[in-house]
């Protein structure tokens, strides 16, 4: 019934969307190319798409201005953050239950719960980094973003986006990819620091959650773990705070939150609640956790 249901929204998507924004040009006025919604949406001028054109990809879609009026008026959102705003264009995976790609949607609708309650569903990843104590790397998203602001989450959580370089799939190539960019953009940590070959893929969950009356999230996360000595510089705009920490000081972390009113991501709460604590005490042998067949529905 889900794959049923979405198939009726991509019917009505694809005959609403056969001009779309370049993603290389990003929200630039006057530029939208026409293309397949079978393929990346990537104009013919744009479709070779370097490795630096890759990394340079916020860059582009941060040095807009005028464009975000027009994308406001069009998603009724006057009151959010300007730059988050900006980034609901990113054009995201879209996938079935099995993470099978299917087509692409914006960042916008794919978090709308209108969409959510018709199974739009979308790829995603959590990047779970530990220094050489074994402390996990926590962030607190800022509190200009538009899914839950404010809450605490594992070190970086995101989105590839649909173009070649992060739809490959072999070896999961095209999600680290995506969590290099967005630890990058979110957290300052240069991709020198966390080399590709160095993220672990485990395993995939799958997650619906509200956010509020508007928005929400449901994903297949792609897990990906990494031990390294970071040097990190966050984005205001992403992340208001950070800290490390320890199995222990993480449990207990998440039952103060209970009565303190700090906030947890629902994903990250999930996570931390059930399949974490094993994860955590094979850190040194990380390569035995791997199941690549299992998507957890949670």
């Amino acid at each position: 019934m889900l794959v049923q249901a979405f198939s009726t929204v991509t019917r009505q998507a694809s005959r609403s969307l056969k001009t779309t924004i370049c993603l290389k040009c990003s929200l630039l006025p006057n530029h939208t190319a026409r293309i397949s919604t079978k393929g990346p949406r990537i104009c013919t001028s744009h479709s070779q798409f370097s490795e630096k054109k890759f990394s340079d990809l916020h860059n582009c879609s941060l040095d807009l201005g005028t464009k975000a009026t027009r994308i406001r008026g069009m998603a009724s959102i006057d009151s959010l953050d300007e730059t988050q705003v900006k980034l609901l264009a990113e054009e995201c995976i879209v996938v079935d239950r099995d993470d099978k790609v299917i087509g692409s949607a914006s960042k916008k609708d794919c978090h709308l719960n209108e969409n959510i309650d018709k199974g739009l569903l979308h790829r995603a990843f959590s990047v779970f980094l530990f220094n050489e104590k074994g402390q996990l790397l926590l962030q607190q998203r800022s509190d200009a973003k538009i899914t839950f602001p404010g809450y605490w989450a594992n070190t970086c959580c995101s989105h590839p986006l649909s173009f070649p370089e992060e739809l490959e799939e072999s070896d999961n190539l095209g999600v680290r990819r995506a969590a290099q960019r967005k630890l990058k953009h979110e957290l300052g940590i240069e991709a020198q620091q966390v080399p590709l070959d160095d993220f672990h893929y485990l395993t995939r969950i799958q997650y619906q959650a509200t956010s509020d009356e508007k928005w929400g999230e449901h994903e297949i996360d792609h897990i990906l773990f990494i031990q390294k000595e970071v040097d990190v510089k966050p984005e205001p705009n992403e992340v208001q705070n950070v800290r490390y920490i320890s199995p222990n000081e993480l449990e207990g972390f998440l039952k103060s939150s209970e009565t303190n009113g700090t906030k947890i991501s629902p994903w990250f709460r999930l996570i931390a609640q059930t399949l974490l604590p094993d994860w955590w005490k094979h850190l040194d042998n990380v390569k035995s956790l791997e199941d690549h067949g299992t998507i957890h529905r949670m």
